[in-house]
Parts: structure tokens; C-alpha cells; sequence
């Protein structure tokens, strides 16, 4: 039986309806397969810096501890913890009547030496003079030995005469031609010429005598001359003691008020006035002052990283108390011992076979630091320092969730490129490192990529990847399950404040 034309006319318009709720319903579908991405275009960037980031705190180059020198009660603290001083400035006072007392009664012991090496300079000065007018005694007594040896021989000489005459005075008379008169006149001045040649030998002799009793007395006078010499050198040495122990017990008194070694900070203030203070074996200590001419920052440095760390690399210090403000600095000191996280006393043997992350201290000076900020800064504040390990220009740089790393993949036969190649058993499959590209089309494509230094948030793509690409950046859940080919489309709506982009 034909069909009328009217129900095949209803046929007909039923199969298009038909048909075009098949067509609405695949498309429909298609498109809710679509995932949203979010897409960001690849171009060349001026520079791109890899860092390191650490936290630490605020390390002055060096601490002063002063202590008690002195012993003595606290009379005066001048200066609060926190004042910035002065090379100079006065700190503390202990209380120096004791030792003021001592000083003034060293004072009048080494007033007494002195007036001690005074008398003894005297008796040297007296005994040379002494000396002098013996000296002059014993050349007196030789002169006159001289004239008296002279007497001596003139007496000889007389009694010489005197004896010639006599004889021939008796050779005269004996042959009658003189007379007894002359005999004696004669016999006479023979027996006063040796009268006097006994009393000249008589008087040379006690002549000689003299002089030895002389230079016996000036030999005396000149051992008492180096017996005065020797009391002056003893004098002068115990006068030179007393100075001494006078330097020292001024000294000490004035070691009674402490002044600052330097321009720091006063880092505290262990003492209170009042407390006796001791010193010698066990002092007292005063205060903690800061050394802030130059400042370092101590930061700690995870061991993944501190390989990339190097002595002369160039940083930017974050301080808490400043804000958001950045110092420069420079990396000057790499320590080379690990010092486990849960080590605070950073012994040794903490350090040894701790199964647990590791840390090196890495120092940092502070580089063109501006009075009013040196003023602010304390140590032990808080500080986080990004160091710039390398810098590379002009560079094509992409986020660093974009990079994806997958199985490699391996040609079929027929030309096409299989998702994962199989893996040999006892073997890790090869992963590669890439991204995914968006095409005109909104179809993605995995290329892979060769990557270069890391900055903050993206890393440097060094083949495999063209200025002007489009890449897909994430979210992260989504580029876990793309793959070759799928259609995404575009993520319109902005994610909101503070979501996760997975």
C-alpha cells in the first residue's frame, strides 16, 4: 500500500528533526569534553635571573664582651641595651675609693724612692769629692818623697865632702903641717853631714809612708764611691719599681669607668647598679657591644641548593623590621659543614649520620648601607636573602607550571607518534621534559623542550620552542591529562584571589 504523500512528508521532517537533535546533542557533547586552560605567548625577555632563597638573621661582624677589670659595686650604667655608642663614650663606673686609696699610697712609696735615689746621688757626689781631695793628697805625698829623695842625696853628697875633707885634714896633720883646729873643725862638719844624710833618709821614709797611707785612703774613697754608685743604681731600681706598681694602680682606677672600644650598638646589659663586681679568674660581665661598621647576615641555605652558591655572588636582604625594602649585599663566606635543621647547638656530632635534611650557613655583607638605616638595624633581626646565582639575557623564559614530564615517545611504523613506548622489564621508563603548544586550530601538541636556568617562577627554554608560541600554562589537574591533539578551549573566566590554578 503507497504511502500518502502527507506521511511522508511527516516522515521526512521527523528524520531532519531527528537528525538535527542527533547533530545538537554530538556537539553539545563535544563540547563539554573540552577543557578550559589557561594559554600565555612565548616572546624573548631581556633577562632572567636564577636565585636562591634563604632565611636568617642580622649578624654584626663582631661582639665586644666587656668585663670587669676592677673590682668595685656598680655605681653608675650610663647607657640602656639597644643606644648606639661611640669609640670613647663612658659605659660604666664602679666605684673607685678603694682604689683611689691604693693609688694615693702608692704614690707616697714612690715619692720616698725617688727622695731615696736623691740621697744616694748626694753620697755618690760627696764621696767622688772625697775622693778627689785624696787623689790630690796622694800626689802631694809623692811630691814629696821627690823633694825629700832630693835631701836625701844632697845629705850623701855633704857627708861625702865632709868625709874627703877629714882625711885630708888628717893626712895634714899626721905630716905636721896642719893643726888640731882643723882636725876638729873638720872631724866636726864630717859628723853633721851624716847627721843630716840619717834625718833626710829619716824623712824619705816617713815621706814614702805618708804616701802609702794616701793612696790607701783614696783606694778607700773609691770603694765608698762605688758603694754610693751602687746604692744610686739600687735607689733608682726600687724607684722604678714603685713607678710601676704607680702606673699600674693608676691604671687601675682608671680602668674604674669603662669606655666603648668602638661605634656599635649596646647589645645587652647582663649587670645592674648595685652588684659588686669581681675580676681576675672569675669577671664580671658588664655588657655585649655590637660591632655595626660592618653588618653581615647569617642565612641558612637547603643542600639541594647551596651548590649553586658561590663566594662574590651578588643579593638582595629582606629585613622584617624595614618592611618591604631591599639591601643589597654579597655573599663573602660559604660555611662547608652541613648542620642538620633540628641541630641548635651546632655540634659536631649532631651532624654525623642524622638522617634528616641538612643546611650550610652561608654569610652575607651588607653592601651601601645609608646611616639611618644602619641606626634601624639590631642584631638578630630577622632577614631573608635572595641570592642571584646566575643571569642569563635575552632569553625565551615560559612558566614554570607549564613544563610537563611524560614517558617518551616512540614512531609507529606508520609515521605517527605512540603515546608511550614500551619499557623493557627491570627498566625505568625514560622520562622527557616538554610542553604543550596550542595550534590555530585549539588542538595542543606536546614538543619537547631543553630548559636552562630557573628563575623565581618561570625557567629558560633553550631549544625546542619558538618566540610567539602560544603554550598552555595549566591548570596543573588538566595538563596532567592532555593528550596529543585534544581540543581544549581558552579559560575565560579569571580564577579567583588566592585559588590554586589546579
Amino acid at each position: 500500500m503507497a504511502l500518502s504523500r502527507k506521511k511522508k512528508l511527516i516522515i521526512a521532517v521527523s528524520a531532519v528533526v531527528v537528525l538535527a537533535l542527533v547533530v545538537i546533542i554530538s556537539v553539545l557533547a563535544t563540547r563539554k569534553d573540552e577543557p578550559e586552560v589557561t594559554t600565555v605567548k612565548v616572546d624573548v625577555r631581556p633577562e632572567l635571573r636564577s636565585t636562591v632563597t634563604a632565611s636568617g638573621e642580622v649578624r654584626p661582624v663582631r661582639y665586644i664582651k666587656l668585663t670587669s677589670e676592677v673590682p668595685g659595686r656598680i655605681q653608675e650604667i650610663y647607657v640602656n641595651a639597644g643606644d648606639q655608642v661611640k669609640k670613647g663614650q663612658q659605659l660604666v663606673r664602679v666605684d673607685p675609693t678603694q682604689l683611689q686609696s691604693s693609688q694615693e699610697a702608692q704614690f707616697a712609696q714612690t715619692q720616698a724612692s725617688l727622695s731615696d735615689v736623691q740621697s744616694a746621688r748626694n753620697a755618690v757626689s760627696q764621696s767622688q769629692q772625697a775622693l778627689n781631695v785624696s787623689e790630690v793628697a796622694v800626689a802631694q805625698a809623692r811630691q814629696q818623697v821627690l823633694s825629700s829623695q832630693t835631701s836625701v842625696s844632697r845629705a850623701q853628697i855633704d857627708l861625702n865632702t865632709a868625709q874627703r875633707e877629714l882625711k885630708r885634714v888628717t893626712d895634714l896633720i899626721e905630716s905636721g903641717v896642719s893643726s888640731r883646729f882643723d882636725y876638729d873643725a873638720a872631724r866636726d862638719r864630717f859628723e853633721q853631714a851624716k847627721v843630716a844624710l840619717d834625718t833626710a833618709k829619716a824623712n824619705l821614709e816617713v815621706e814614702r809612708r805618708a804616701v802609702e797611707e794616701a793612696i790607701a785612703r783614696r783606694d778607700q774613697q773609691r770603694e765608698a764611691v762605688k758603694s754610693a754608685q751602687t746604692g744610686v743604681k739600687t735607689s733608682e731600681q726600687r724607684a722604678n719599681q714603685q713607678q710601676a706598681l704607680l702606673r699600674g694602680q693608676t691604671s687601675q682606677r682608671e680602668k674604674a669607668t669603662q669606655y666603648s672600644p668602638l661605634n656599635g650598638v649596646v647589645a645587652d646589659i647582663p649587670t645592674r647598679v648595685g652588684e659588686y663586681a669581681v675580676s681576675q679568674l672569675s669577671t664580671t660581665p658588664l655588657m655585649t657591644i655590637a660591632d655595626m661598621s660592618t653588618i653581615n647576615v647569617e642565612v641558612n641555605v637547603d643542600e639541594t641548593e647551596i651548590a649553586s652558591v658561590e663566594v662574590g655572588q651578588q643579593a638582595k636582604i629582606k629585613v622584617d623590621a624595614l618592611g618591604e625594602k631591599e639591601l643589597n649585599a654579597e655573599v663573602t663566606q660559604k660555611n662547608p659543614l652541613a648542620v642538620a635543621k633540628s641541630d641548635t647547638q651546632g655540634g659536631l656530632s649532631n651532624r654525623v649520620n642524622v638522617q634528616e635534611a641538612k643546611e650550610f650557613k652561608v654569610t652575607l655583607e651588607l653592601k651601601d648601607v645609608t646611616d639611618d638605616i644602619r641606626e634601624k638595624l639590631r642584631p638578630g633581626m630577622n632577614s631573608t636573602a635572595t641570592i642571584t646565582t646566575k643571569t642569563h639575557n635575552n632569553v625565551l623564559a615560559v612558566p614554570l607550571q607549564a613544563i610537563v614530564e611524560k614517558a617518551s615517545p616512540t614512531p609507529t611504523p606508520g609515521g605517527s607518534v605512540a603515546t608511550s613506548a614500551p619499557t623493557p622489564v627491570g627498566e625505568k621508563p625514560k622520562e622527557v621534559k616538554g610542553l604543550y603548544i596550542l595550534d590555530k586550530n585549539n588542538k595542543v601538541k606536546f614538543v619537547e623542550v631543553t630548559t636552562g636556568i630557573t628563575g623565581e617562577s618561570d625557567i629558560e627554554i633553550v631549544s625546542g620552542l619558538q618566540p610567539g608560541t602560544e603554550v598552555v600554562t595549566g591548570p596543573s589537574r588538566v595538563l596532567k591529562t592532555l593528550k596529543e591533539g585534544s581540543s581544549v578551549k581558552r579559560q575565560t573566566k579569571k580564577p579567583e584571589a588566592g585559588a590554586s590554578p589546579s
